[in-house]
């Protein structure tokens, strides 16, 4: 059986990173750690179905932010059971939104907005479920 453990992000500033997820997005921090053999501060958060692993070099290496340019991949999707709040959290946290809301009829509603580090994510509600 193949089940999803984790998708992985690359992120400039940990801390920050960490302060996003957490109080902005609202997921739970897992464990953080460093990997001195592959010069790594990484953490896990908890989403439901597995994890997001946030990942920051602490090499010299230079870090460069992805272009965020349509389809929006690669990205991370979180469903939410009520657009409506969603977008007005949105809103009041000052996310930068991306794209949308968008809407397909009787089947889906969906935004797309970026963390700190122009990492995407959608927040989806599916309507026809």
């Amino acid at each position: 059986m193949i089940k999803q453990d984790h998708v992985a992000f690359q992120v400039s500033n940990m801390d920050k990173s960490l302060q996003f997820y957490t109080e902005t997005v609202g997921l739970r921090l897992v464990f953080r750690n460093v990997n001195t053999e592959e010069q790594e501060d990484y953490a896990f958060l908890e989403l439901d179905g597995g994890n997001l692993e946030l990942i920051q070099r602490l090499d010299n290496e230079p870090f460069e932010k992805p272009q965020i340019k349509p389809p929006f991949c690669p990205h991370l999707a979180l469903t939410t059971d009520d657009m409506t709040r969603t977008l007005r959290a949105i809103e009041e946290k000052h996310i930068s939104v991306v794209k949308g809301p968008l809407e397909i009829a009787g089947a889906e509603r969906w935004i797309y907005i970026s963390d700190p580090d122009n990492n995407v994510i959608e927040y989806i509600q599916w309507l026809s479920k």
